[in-house]
């Protein structure tokens, strides 16, 4: 019991640890927001929008995120050890968090986000993460934006300075005073789904818009 409280005290002030490190870290950068203003303008008519993006991506998106805390914004993290300190993270930055992806507790973890997207308004998804391959949108975006009704809102980052990671999303963290761009794709609405080569081609189609800005070395 010991060691599992301990573990749990450790991932907590690991996560608010790196959570402050990541903005202090992020406060170098030159950051611009492209295309903003026409999702923000549907979650102020009371719209739901579900932002898309790569795990490469996602150090900048806990930066990003934070700013529209006013919206109490929502993300789905795994169930794993990293995803507990993940967790952690985005929660210190104002950021509520469903539990699950599509190996564990999935269809709950769906359930859960769908519920606090309809709440909230605003929410965040990594189109192939936790675990990849990477580029590959998975189900869970065009299951989320359907049973929440919202708008997906395809988005990447572009740095003009950054480090690669080797890992299988080469996660890119961008270098210090870089000049960083978060580009919001057009506003997609999704139609309703009359068989399963609907919903195939909702997820080829938002995979299409952002794999080529998948950025690599």
């Amino acid at each position: 019991m010991f060691k599992k409280l301990r573990k749990i005290a450790t991932t907590r002030i690991a996560g608010t640890f790196l959570y402050v490190m990541i903005r202090l870290y992020s406060a170098t950068f030159r950051v611009k927001m492209e295309n903003e203003a026409e999702w923000v303008e549907t979650l102020e008519k009371g719209g739901r929008v579900l932002i898309c993006l790569w795990h490469q991506q996602f150090f900048i998106a806990v930066r990003f995120l934070s700013r529209y805390k006013k919206y109490n914004p929502c993300v789905m993290i795994s169930r794993s050890l990293d995803g507990d300190i993940g967790t952690r993270v985005v929660e210190a930055g104002g950021v509520s968090v469903a539990r699950g992806s599509s190996s564990r507790r999935g269809s709950a973890a769906l359930k859960e986000m769908i519920d606090m997207l309809k709440k909230s308004g605003l929410g965040a998804h990594i189109l192939d993460g936790p675990r990849g391959p990477a580029g590959v949108v998975k189900t869970g975006a065009i299951a989320i934006a359907h049973g929440a009704e919202a708008l997906i809102v395809p988005a990447f980052v572009t740095a003009d300075r950054a480090w690669y990671a080797r890992s299988w999303d080469r996660f890119l963290i961008p270098k210090p005073f870089a000049r960083i761009t978060v580009h919001f794709c057009s506003n997609i609405t999704l139609p309703p789904l009359k068989n399963k080569d609907d919903f195939e081609a909702q997820r080829k189609n938002l995979e299409n818009i952002l794999r080529p800005h998948l950025i690599l070395p």
